[in-house]
């Protein structure tokens, strides 16, 4: 298996820049141990100019035979071929799962995009071109095409005849491709890592529940929009529909997780017009944060989550307090938590102050062992930005599995929107909002949720309180019932009710 990464350069941006960001010397070829053979790097070429990166990956066909488990050394016709067909195959030839976990090992770095020794060259864009001689594509060129053009790629795939000599014959399933583009190096890897064991459409090893991680966070960025979305989903978890299904669900939040917040910051921060010599209001969301700590100090909490953290405005007001001695931000998104790391400086932290905070991807969707044990759960404006048939999922997770002693839910107050001037009438304040609910219907949805899983609940108003039309913001503070009546509601037939749903 054979893939080459290629890129030119200038004087202030020489191409050997390429070598700092995969982490290998031009001036060096390495060999590596894989579970299938042995991977080299080697520069056929390295100027200021021009500089090309391969990557080869020798294959020990009787280590795959030994170690694969998956369709590598089976042939689709069925048993009666399949013990010859695990010695006889494509295998060490032709681009597939085994070289995209190859370049998953050898370019981990890379692939997440750190590089300490030119930080700011692996953020920035650089003309590249890949080519794969070798590359199994089930629908052909056609197929190459749409997957990689949505994704900012040129792309050259030429099927390759079975046999060069005989024409008639017709074009095999091979391609030979060539992307020329204008991306980062990890976007590139990335695109290349998840794509070249879909157009093969067989991996060399067992999928299990982890493959959905791998895949979303090889296809943060890009795969939550991609058109081509449910197929390349599909093919890369070998069509075990349960885990294509997971995975949808929860691209689907991303995609909805990475919606523009513009609109919702512009209702949050509006103020009237004013004289400068009059004070301008307080923004919404700098009063919404105020009262989540404020109610967070009144319960006692030390141990907080952040559900649903966004790009860590909360987190970073939690870590301002030394009496929140561990604040954990969770969020579907992968972007947003890119961005909440930067926010918080995480890489330039002090060794205590560290300590003290993390950020971890999840869906309040289901059910997750590491949100357990905590004094406190914050859900600041995310109730609304799921469908209603979900809600009772993120109601089990939270109150039923996690069960804090202390839940804070925000969510805006629709019969607020008629005194926002910039906010059209009939139209919610975020074009993601799935709905908006009204006093009324909020109190009625947090007395079922306190009900069923032995919770009290109390009201805030945050924002100014209308006597017409109430606060901008309503929070409901849930608080653990620990009498003997209410330890009942963790094991009742509801609550199993409300887990299966």
């Amino acid at each position: 298996m054979f893939l080459t990464i290629s890129t030119t350069g200038t004087p202030e941006r020489p191409a050997t820049d390429l070598g700092f960001l995969l982490h290998k010397h031009p001036g060096n070829a390495q060999a590596f141990s894989t579970s299938y053979g042995t991977a080299h790097v080697l520069y056929p070429e390295a100027s200021a100019e021009r500089c090309t990166a391969a990557l080869l990956l020798e294959v020990d066909p009787v280590a795959l035979v030994r170690r694969g488990k998956g369709k590598g050394g089976k042939g689709r016709s069925g048993a009666a071929d399949a013990s010859l067909a695990q010695y006889v195959n494509d295998r060490p030839y032709a681009a597939s799962s085994l070289l995209a976990v190859a370049l998953s090992t050898v370019f981990s770095s890379a692939l997440r995009g750190v590089c300490r020794a030119r930080p700011e060259r692996a953020e920035q864009t650089m003309p590249l071109r890949v080519e794969v001689p070798a590359l199994p594509a089930r629908g052909g060129a056609d197929l190459v095409r749409k997957l990689f053009e949505p994704l900012g790629w040129a792309v050259t795939a030429e099927a390759v005849p079975l046999d060069e000599q005989f024409p008639q014959w017709g074009d095999s399933r091979y391609v030979r491709l060539v992307l020329e583009g204008e991306l980062r190096l990890a976007e590139a890897l990335r695109h290349l890592y998840v794509l070249l064991p879909v157009l093969d459409d067989a991996k060399h090893y067992w999928v299990s529940a982890d493959e959905v991680d791998k895949l979303l966070r090889a296809g943060e960025g890009w795969l939550a929009g991609h058109p081509e979305q449910k197929l390349i989903t599909s093919r890369y978890l070998s069509r075990r529909w349960s885990l294509t299904r997971q995975a949808l669900e929860r691209l689907e939040l991303v995609r909805l997780a990475d919606a523009d917040d513009t609109a919702v910051e512009a209702i949050d921060n509006a103020v009237d017009e004013t004289a400068d010599t009059e004070e301008r209001p307080v923004p919404l969301a700098v009063q919404r944060r105020a009262a989540i700590l404020a109610a967070l100090h009144e319960a006692g909490a030390a141990r907080v989550l952040d559900l649903g953290c966004g790009q860590g405005q909360l987190v970073q007001e939690l870590l301002k307090d030394p009496r929140f001695t561990e604040i954990v931000g969770t969020d579907v998104s992968v972007r947003a938590l890119t961005v909440a790391a930067r926010r918080l400086k995480l890489d330039r932290m002090g060794e205590r102050q560290a300590a003290r905070v993390r950020l971890q991807q999840g869906s309040l969707a289901y059910t997750d062992k590491r949100l357990t044990g905590y004094d406190a759960a914050v859900l600041s404006e995310v109730v609304e930005h799921l469908d209603l048939p979900r809600l009772p999922a993120l109601e089990y997770a939270v109150f039923g599995s996690a069960r804090p002693r202390t839940v804070l839910v925000t969510t805006p107050n629709v019969e607020y929107n008629v005194r926002w001037e910039s906010l059209a009438a009939g139209h919610a304040r975020h074009s993601d909002h799935r709905f908006e609910w009204t006093r009324a219907e909020f109190r009625d949805w947090a007395e079922r949720v306190a009900g069923r899983h032995g919770y009290r609940v109390a009201y805030v108003p945050v924002g100014p309180d209308d006597p017409e039309v109430g606060p901008p913001t309503q929070m409901a503070v849930f608080t653990l019932d620990d009498t003997p009546a209410a330890r009942k509601y963790a094991h009742t037939p509801a609550e199993k009710e409300a887990k299966a749903v």
